[in-house]
């Protein structure tokens, strides 16, 4: 039986074994396989990874692991620059694109409120959602490890809470998107880019109350619903402030 140490950092510690989390550990193995094959066996999507040692240097995820090998694997780095090594992950996207799993719903409509192009059906499988993220380059957000961890999908990540306000202030930390926000320009149902509407020409479908006290207005090309600055914008520019907006530390003046 051969043996390799393996050890995760940061965030990755999130989806293995509680006992491996935070140190250095053992696993046996009788064949050698890929590297990849190893981190995904512990429980860590490859899509997660940006880093990966064996033995000091850095490797691909094509490497073999042999007996006696000490593995290091790491997330995103944010502050550090490691370009000199072997980065696991693709380049980042210039045109930041979202598909999300049929679980992430709600995510989904609050991504396209803020701005961002994600792409979302209740019926698409995980074969579909795989192929969606490899052929339009768009990251691949879902809560199933397994789905990240399909050699189709090189660009992911795995919504770690449950709460959509919640999954919203994740997802735009994880990609650091603060700076990129631009709320009410997507239709929230069709992700398609809104229309302005002149009044006139929209006006039989607006109720009398809207009528009188609202004068801009837009529309989506595909479902032609109308949007304007009512009551449901003020909520969702309040759902925005309180989530994306940086928070004030109460201990500084």
């Amino acid at each position: 039986m051969k043996r390799a140490e393996v050890r995760f950092y940061s965030e990755l510690n999130d989806f293995v074994a509680p006992w491996r989390r935070g140190r250095t550990t053992g696993y046996a193995f009788d064949v050698s396989g890929s590297i990849k094959d190893l981190i995904e066996a512990l429980g860590v999507p490859h899509t997660e990874v940006d880093l990966v040692l064996a033995n000091g240097q850095s490797v691909d995820f094509s490497y073999r692991v042999k007996d006696g090998d000490r593995i290091s694997v790491y997330p995103r780095f944010e502050a550090m620059d490691i370009s000199p090594l072997s980065r696991l992950r693709p380049r980042p996207l210039r045109d930041l694109r979202f598909v999300a799993d049929t679980h992430l719903g709600r995510l989904a409509a609050y991504l396209r409120m803020v701005g961002f192009d994600t792409a979302y059906r209740r019926d698409l499988g995980d074969h579909e959602l795989a192929q969606i993220s490899a052929r339009e380059n768009r990251i691949l957000l879902t809560r199933d490890r397994g789905l990240l961890k399909r050699n189709l999908v090189t660009r992911g990540y795995c919504v770690r809470t449950t709460i959509p306000r919640d999954q919203l202030r994740e997802v735009i930390e994880r990609f650091d998107l603060a700076t990129m926000v631009t709320p009410f320009r997507r239709c929230v149902h069709c992700n398609e880019l809104l229309h302005p509407a002149p009044k006139e020409q929209i006006a039989e479908r607006l109720q009398a109350e809207t009528r009188q006290y609202f004068e801009e207005f837009s529309t989506c090309p595909v479902c032609h619903r109308i949007y304007w600055k009512g009551s449901h914008y003020r909520r969702m520019q309040r759902l925005i402030t309180s989530t994306i907006m940086p928070r004030r530390d109460p201990t500084r003046a």
